[in-house]
């Protein structure tokens, strides 16, 4: 049941953000560090992005003056299908399903041992003989109220559906952070291995058939992007010594014809995370190439090793991704957790190359302080073309926030939640009027509404 709006007194369908893109990078580079110009960071004063935080009556999550949240979904809510919602609600993507309807298709990021929510008719893997119980739900809204119309198991069978990403075509690319299986660590009762990117149509309206995209590899899957050019897949992986992974179907829009696996090559830079010195600056360009990878189902789930071994770049814990076009050229952001200086996250910039241009790297944001953000994970772009940040920071108390990242490189803080939980999923709706985001656990996904485009 749709829970009242509450106004405090703290994954996005591609094509509403191409505008907030083109916002966004038409500044240029978002400098940090000593050296950058023009670096400022908000202390929360208004000196950036909608002003100071204020406190929520309710004590869970502060926001600006003029914006409010209502919770539109909770761990235990009765379901559709006679399920309840499940717990660890992670990466999120929204899609216009037409009619008047959106779709939020939400991960549940569950270990075997986890409670599904009820028993699963259908899945891709079993413990002992029981489907497991990671996967997807999908939570179905009027487009105009937000009225809850129907919620649903739409994945099981799964582990540690981390994050993803939507497609073009309608569909939501669910991660497995899990390379396990029968015989290896953590594998034990396991029937066959995981580790794999699932695919669920934003128009199911229930568990859909498991099918896992071999071709796009195993590993410690986090998040996808897909180009809507040329229906290329980037992949991040969250390890501390990963790389980026593309991957080019064979029919863009078919993922499961399958096709190459490549890991990106940084022309003169064979570490972006800046752990022992400032190797990559903030805002220099660098030449990007790809090589194919060989054996992707990596049984020894030692992928990324061999990438680097034939020269890939290394890059720290690559969580977030999001995709966007400007002026026609088609960008990636992708946040990696724990790279920079003082590992407390990097952004950097994929700039996709076109008519035999090469394709760019940059490092666009560094965080020098835990007041521009410690520990950024799932990543989105507002309709005015701020960079969305949400926190998963370890730390003895949780203290997450969403940031916000201003074109002209200023941080604030957006929101700030009260919980011992992490913010994820983050996704703008169609209309760019609504911000959708989990409270990981217990499960709270939660609809955030205010002057985005101010």
């Amino acid at each position: 049941m749709t829970q009242p709006i509450l106004t405090p007194d703290r994954r996005c369908f591609l094509g509403a953000t191409a505008t907030a893109f083109a916002a966004l990078a038409a500044s240029g580079c978002m400098s940090r560090g000593a050296g950058s110009s023009g670096a400022k960071v908000a202390s929360g004063d208004g000196a950036a992005g909608y002003g100071a935080l204020t406190p929520d009556p309710a004590g869970f999550l502060d926001l600006p003056e003029g914006f409010s949240y209502r919770v539109l979904s909770r761990l235990g809510d009765k379901m559709d299908d006679g399920g309840t919602v499940p717990d660890r609600a992670d990466g999120m993507g929204c899609f216009d399903l037409g009619n008047g309807e959106i779709a939020l298709v939400r991960n549940h990021e569950l270990q075997p041992k986890h409670n599904a929510g009820g028993p699963i008719a259908k899945g891709f893997g079993k413990k002992d003989g029981a489907f497991l119980p990671g996967g997807t739900t999908t939570i179905v809204l009027d487009a105009e109220t937000l009225a809850v119309k129907r919620q649903f198991r739409s994945l099981g069978g799964t582990i540690r559906n981390c994050s993803g990403g939507v497609t073009p075509w309608g569909s939501w690319l669910t991660c497995e952070e899990a390379p396990t299986g029968p015989g290896q660590p953590y594998g034990e009762g396991l029937e066959q291995n995981h580790g794999w990117v699932f695919e669920v149509p934003a128009s199911a309206r229930g568990l859909v058939d498991a099918v896992p995209l071999t071709a796009m590899g195993r590993f410690n899957h986090e998040a996808a992007a897909v180009d809507p050019a040329t229906g290329i897949v980037y992949l991040t992986e969250d390890r501390d010594d990963s790389v980026l992974y593309r991957f080019l179907p064979k029919t863009p829009g078919k993922l499961a014809e399958g096709e190459r696996l490549q890991a990106m090559v940084v022309e003169g830079l064979a570490d972006t995370r800046n752990w022992t010195s400032p190797a990559m600056p903030v805002g220099k360009q660098y030449r990007v190439s790809w090589i194919d990878l060989e054996d992707v189902e990596a049984p020894k789930d030692d992928l990324r090793q061999r990438a680097a071994a034939k020269g890939a770049a290394l890059v720290a814990r690559g969580e977030g991704l999001h995709m966007g076009v400007k002026r026609g050229q088609s960008e990636v952001f992708a946040c990696c957790t724990s790279g920079g200086a003082k590992e407390l996250g990097q952004i950097l910039k994929l700039t996709v190359g076109g008519a035999g241009q090469p394709d760019m790297l940059e490092l666009f944001f560094e965080s020098e302080s835990t007041e521009q953000f410690n520990y950024g994970d799932n990543l989105a772009v507002a309709p005015n073309g701020h960079l969305i940040v949400c926190e998963d920071q370890y730390t003895a108390v949780v203290d997450n926030h969403i940031r916000g990242i201003t074109p002209d490189g200023r941080a604030y803080n957006l929101a700030r939640l009260h919980a011992q939980t992490e913010l994820a999923g983050a996704c703008f709706s169609p209309d760019g009027k609504v911000l959708f985001v989990n409270a990981y656990g217990p499960t709270a996904t939660l609809a955030i509404t205010g002057p985005w485009l101010a």
